[in-house]
C-alpha cells in the first residue's frame, strides 16, 4: 500500500472509533470501504467534506471507495444527531438531490480510471431497495435484529427518552436500512469497511451485525470525529447559512473567506483534516505561525489548499486578489475588471448604493453635482467641495480633484462605480 491508512488518519485526529482488526485488514488486503451521503440538498456543503477527503485517502492508501448515495434511506431521513423528525422528501425533490450530490462527487473521487480493483464506485441504495416488500424484508432482514438491540443504540434511547418530539417508527427503522445497504455491499460488491462520522457508530455496528448474523462474515467499521469550531459555533454554518460545494450557492470568494478568517485554534486542526499536507508540513506550518500568529501563515495555507481542491488554482486567485482589494491603497482598472459584479457586491456586502442610468456619464460629467444630486453620496455641493480640499475622495481607490469628470472610463466590471471618503466610507454606485 501506499500508505497507512489508519496511521494517516490518526495524526490528523481523524479517528474516532475503530473496530478491533481494522488496521490489520487494510495492511493486508485491498479493501473496499463505504461511505454514505443522504441527499437532503442538490449539492453538499463542507460538512460533508470529511466523508469526502475520506474516500481520498482511501483511494490513495490503495483501496477501493464507494461512495453510497442514500436514495431509498433519504426517503426515511436519518434520526442521528437530531432531535425532531425531518421532513420526507418527494421523489422529485429526491431525484434532484441526487444528481446534485453526485456530481459534487464526481468532482473529487476518480470514478472512472485505474485498476479496477481500486477504481471507485458510485451506488444508490434505491437501486436495491425499491422492489424490496415490506413482507420480505421483515422477514429475511428484521428478524436478525431484535428490538432491543436497536432499542440499545444512543441516537434511539435519547429520543425515546423525551429528546424532542420521540421517534415515530419511520426513523426507528432507518438502522435497520443502513445496516442492510453494508449486508448487500458485502454480498453484492465484496464491501468489508464501512466510514461515517462519530454519530454514525450505531447505525454501522448494526450493519456489521447485520453482515455476522445473516452471511455468517466479518465486516468493520471506523468512525471520525464531528468537526467543531473552537467558539462553539456549528461548522460550515455561518450567518448567511451554509458554506456549500458548488460556487453557485456559496460563491468562490465567500468559500476562499470562511478558510482565511479561521481562528488560529480551528486552523491548527483544520489543516491537518483538509488539506493532504504530509505530516512535517503541517507541524512546520503549525510552529511558523505561532511565531507571528499576525502573518495567518497557516490561514493562508489551509485556505489556499481547500479553495485550490474544490474550486481550482484559478478560481482561488481570483478570491485572493478580490480579498485583497479591500486592503489595497490603489488598485489598477486591469485589476478592477478581472473581478465580476457579483463578486464585487460580495466584497462591499452592506455598503450603501444607488443606481444611475449609464447615459449620466456617457457624455461626461462633473464630479461635484455627480457626488450629490446623481448619486446622493455627498448631501451638498459645500460638503461635495469642502471633502475635495482635504483630499478625501477617491474613486475606484483612485485620489482626484475638483477637474474631475466622470466618465465611461470609470466603469469597473462593466456595472458600477465605488465611491470613498476617507479610509472606511464606501457608496456603490450601480450603473444601469
Amino acid at each position: 500500500m501506499s500508505y497507512n491508512f489508519v496511521k494517516e488518519l490518526e495524526w490528523r485526529g481523524m479517528i474516532h472509533d475503530i473496530m478491533p482488526d481494522t488496521e490489520e485488514l487494510l495492511n493486508t488486503e485491498t479493501v473496499s470501504g463505504y461511505i454514505g451521503f443522504d441527499p437532503t440538498a442538490d449539492s453538499l456543503h463542507i460538512g460533508s467534506m470529511v466523508q469526502i477527503i475520506l474516500l481520498m485517502h482511501l483511494q490513495r492508501a490503495g483501496h477501493r471507495p464507494v461512495a453510497l448515495i442514500g436514495g431509498a434511506t433519504g426517503m426515511i431521513g436519518d434520526p442521528s444527531g437530531k432531535s425532531a423528525e425531518r421532513n420526507l422528501l418527494t421523489q422529485e425533490i429526491l431525484d434532484k438531490n441526487i444528481a446534485g450530490v453526485k456530481s459534487v462527487i464526481s468532482r473529487f473521487i476518480d470514478f472512472d480510471n485505474g485498476p479496477e480493483e481500486t477504481r471507485a464506485k458510485l451506488v444508490n441504495n434505491y437501486d436495491w431497495m425499491k422492489d424490496f416488500s415490506l413482507i420480505d424484508f421483515a422477514r429475511d432482514i428484521g428478524k436478525h435484529i431484535t428490538v432491543n438491540y436497536m432499542m440499545a443504540k444512543e441516537s434511539v434511547k435519547k429520543r425515546v427518552a423525551g429528546e424532542g418530539d420521540g421517534m415515530s417508527f419511520t426513523e426507528f427503522t432507518y438502522q435497520l436500512f443502513q445496516g442492510y445497504d453494508f449486508l448487500y455491499l458485502y454480498e453484492k460488491m465484496g464491501v468489508k469497511l464501512q466510514i461515517g462520522g462519530s454519530d454514525q457508530w450505531g447505525n454501522i455496528t448494526t450493519g456489521t451485525e447485520l453482515v455476522r448474523r445473516k452471511a455468517g462474515g466479518k465486516a468493520f467499521a471506523l468512525t471520525t470525529p464531528l468537526v467543531t469550531k473552537a467558539d462553539g459555533t456549528k461548522f460550515g454554518k455561518t450567518e448567511a447559512g451554509n458554506i456549500w460545494l458548488d460556487a453557485d450557492k456559496t460563491s468562490v470568494y465567500k468559500f476562499y473567506q470562511f478558510w482565511i478568517t479561521a481562528t488560529d485554534e480551528d486552523a491548527v486542526n483544520w489543516i491537518k483534516i483538509f488539506t493532504f499536507l504530509d505530516q512535517k508540513t503541517c507541524e512546520d506550518l503549525i510552529a511558523e505561525h505561532a511565531k507571528d500568529p499576525g502573518y495567518r501563515v497557516l490561514q493562508k495555507k489551509l485556505a489556499e489548499e481547500v479553495t485550490v481542491m474544490v474550486h481550482g488554482r484559478e478560481a482561488y486567485e481570483t478570491a485572493v486578489e478580490a480579498s485583497n482589494i479591500l486592503f489595497s491603497k490603489k488598485v489598477s482598472m486591469d485589476q478592477w475588471n478581472r473581478l465580476d459584479k457579483d463578486t464585487l457586491l460580495e466584497i462591499f456586502e452592506g455598503v450603501p448604493q444607488t443606481s444611475i442610468a449609464r447615459s449620466v456619464v456617457q457624455e461626461g460629467i462633473e464630479i461635484v453635482p455627480f457626488l450629490t444630486e446623481h448619486t446622493g453620496f455627498l448631501k451638498s455641493n459645500s460638503e461635495a467641495r469642502r471633502a475635495l480640499k482635504e483630499n478625501s475622495l477617491a474613486i475606484n481607490k483612485e485620489k482626484f480633484d475638483e477637474n474631475k469628470i466622470v466618465t465611461t472610463d470609470d466603469i469597473i466590471a462593466g456595472s458600477m462605480i465605488l465611491l470613498q471618503r476617507g479610509k472606511k466610507n464606501y457608496f456603490l454606485v450601480l450603473i444601469d
